[in-house]
């Protein structure tokens, strides 16, 4: 892993001041995605969840999933597993592979991960959680942080214990969804708890869940009083979205709207980025999902989506979505 850290402001000062992060996805905010959020103002953005278990380390999702190279900013790595001790050496490899940040993962709601442990079914063990984040404090020399949920259901929101927890291990900062486990992302995300943990913790907080525009993260930051907010699914296919989000807090209103035109360049900028990074095969296969959250707010989006997900080479997704958006371009100024 290769990195290319800030010099102009330390890790623990970067994680201080973040205010609009991008929020760790699996399968979605690799590399490419990870660059062009940075690129547009997120002021951080974690990789994609990285199993604990050392047998995993070189395969290929992995190590797609740890590159780093030419990525600007802090190098933050994700975490993921249910043993302590495995946990501290995973974290303690990716340091020494560049990361700058270990971020560990108490939030994910998949079904496969909570069934070994992981992710979110730790929020209904706090021991293991407590010995979980001593454990990987204690055992490299960067900050660490937490991003988890409001519990593991309803009648268990126990976010103000995972906290103090959290605090007392020496988390350096806290990523909260608004939604407890068994929600995973249905109903509406909920941030009276995150904003009562606010009160009770001297930890920096993000809150994440629904926040989808400026003006919902402006809300949700004077609900909560959290530091920042991260954002997650809002994100796919409209990376513009960081931009948009500290223009308002910076001037109380939107924006100018997006030229159409310079939309285009970095929709077909972010395809070639995929087909770079990934190679062909795998690339014209991720491409599809991305490309899809672009133009599905598009006239004739859907019906195009149809057709990009037959394409099966690189030159054809990257001709072919080049001539969809010039036709678009006759009719349509701005990009929504």
């Amino acid at each position: 892993m290769n990195t290319q850290p800030s010099a102009q402001i330390s890790v623990k000062d970067a994680i201080k001041q973040a205010r609009v992060l991008l929020a760790p996805m699996a399968g979605i905010t690799d590399k490419p995605m990870r660059i062009l959020a940075k690129q547009f103002g997120a002021d951080w953005a974690a990789s994609e969840m990285i199993t604990d278990n050392p047998s995993l380390r070189h395969t290929r999702k992995t190590l797609s999933r740890s590159d780093h190279t030419g990525e600007s900013g802090v190098i933050a790595v994700q975490i993921a597993g249910s043993d302590p001790q495995q946990m501290a050496q995973a974290a303690q490899y990716n340091v020494a592979n560049g990361a700058q940040v270990i971020d560990i993962n108490m939030g994910c709601p998949a079904k496969k991960v909570c069934n070994v442990l992981a992710g979110s079914a730790l929020l209904q063990n706090e021991k293991l959680v407590e010995q979980i984040l001593t454990a990987v404090v204690g055992a490299v020399n960067v900050p660490v942080t937490l991003k988890t949920r409001l519990g593991w259901d309803d009648q268990h929101q126990n976010l103000p214990t995972i906290a103090r927890i959290a605090e007392q291990a020496g988390i350096a900062a806290l990523a909260v969804h608004g939604r407890t486990r068994t929600q995973m992302y249905r109903g509406e995300a909920s941030y009276d708890l995150i904003a009562q943990v606010k009160q009770q913790i001297a930890l920096p907080v993000w809150v994440n869940g629904d926040i989808d525009s400026p003006q919902k993260a402006a809300a949700v930051l004077a609900q909560t009083g959290a530091d920042g907010v991260m954002i997650g699914r809002a994100a796919q296919g409209n990376p513009w979205l960081f931009a948009q989000i500290k223009y308002f807090f910076a001037n109380k209103q939107l924006p100018p709207p997006l030229p159409f035109w310079q939309a285009c360049e970095t929709v077909l900028a972010h395809l070639r980025a995929i087909h770079d990074f990934y190679g062909e095969t795998a690339g014209v296969r991720i491409a599809r999902k991305h490309i899809g959250w672009y133009v599905a707010r598009l006239p004739d989006g859907e019906i195009f989506r149809k057709a990009f997900n037959q394409l099966d080479s690189a030159t054809a997704q990257q001709d072919t979505l080049a001539a969809f958006l010039a036709q678009q371009a006759t009719r349509c100024e701005f990009w929504h």
